[in-house]
């Protein structure tokens, strides 16, 4: 692929921004990613593949980019990329004040309660991001999402090689929940309020005779709610944050309606 290489080139000898045919190069990715025809991560085989070729334009995008004032009525803004425009023929519902970037993907049915979407992200079908939720750089959301008021989805550029956060299709994220690190939330799963999981974050499963871990990975279906244990440190034994799996799920339960129920069935705040 001519782009891919002339990307590879570039961000090994940086000089070669100041050329026309990398200019182009890198603004025909970022469209592509505007228009959802590529993508920072992408499922292939049961598994998400990071395309560190993509993240690397993205990188390259800013430094080409000039700094504009940009008004809109009364406000105005100063920064190096433009905004999304022509929600109306894109089918998308945008609520005062939703900000999304140049450079993102946002699909058809998608709601944008006053929210941020970041640049290199990808956002499908029938998602609500909710009010005052931010959709970090590159963060792969799937299709009927619901990303609840004040959540935050971190993004990722650097390292290259780091993974997104993903989210997977039909999952619930609950108000002020913080999913970051290359988090990946498994299809359906449910996440009660003020969940916070990053990499190291322990998730552990109390519904068998012990105690099962996980980091990193938010098994599909699985309910997750705030939790503690204790761990020692040398000024005494302290209680730090982790996330409980207390249930699944049911594959019969209607998604639309279990996506509520779920959390209310455990007596869990949505």
């Amino acid at each position: 692929m001519i782009v891919k290489k002339i990307i590879e080139s570039a961000w090994k000898n940086k000089s070669l921004l100041e050329s026309e045919e990398t200019k182009q190069a890198i603004y025909s990715v970022i469209e592509g990613l505007d228009k959802g025809e590529l993508r920072v991560a992408e499922p292939s085989n049961n598994r998400w593949i990071v395309n560190e070729w993509v993240k690397k334009a993205v990188i390259l995008y800013f430094p080409i980019q000039k700094m504009k004032t940009i008004e809109i009525g009364p406000l105005e803004f100063h920064d190096k990329i433009p905004l999304k425009k022509n929600y109306s023929e894109k089918g998308i519902r945008v609520v005062p004040h939703a900000i999304a970037r140049h450079g993102s993907y946002i699909s058809k049915g998608v709601i944008l309660m006053p929210s941020y979407v970041n640049i290199g992200s990808y956002i499908d079908e029938g998602t609500m991001i909710d009010t005052w939720a931010t959709v970090g750089s590159c963060a792969q959301i799937g299709k009927n999402v619901h990303i609840s008021g004040g959540v935050g989805i971190g993004g990722v550029l650097e390292p290259l090689q780091a993974s997104p956060v993903i989210i997977e299709d039909n999952v619930f994220i609950g108000s002020r929940c913080i999913v970051v690190e290359g988090v990946k939330v498994g299809r359906e799963a449910v996440l009660g309020a003020n969940v916070v999981l990053t990499a190291s974050t322990k998730l552990i499963d109390v519904n068998g005779d012990s105690p099962k871990e996980f980091k990193g990975q938010v098994p599909a279906r699985s309910v997750v709610i705030p939790g503690s244990y204790t761990k020692k440190f040398p000024a005494g034994n302290f209680q730090v944050p982790c996330a409980l799996i207390i249930g699944t799920r049911k594959e019969s339960t209607d998604k639309k309606t279990s996506l509520n129920n779920a959390l209310r069935d455990y007596n869990v705040s949505v």
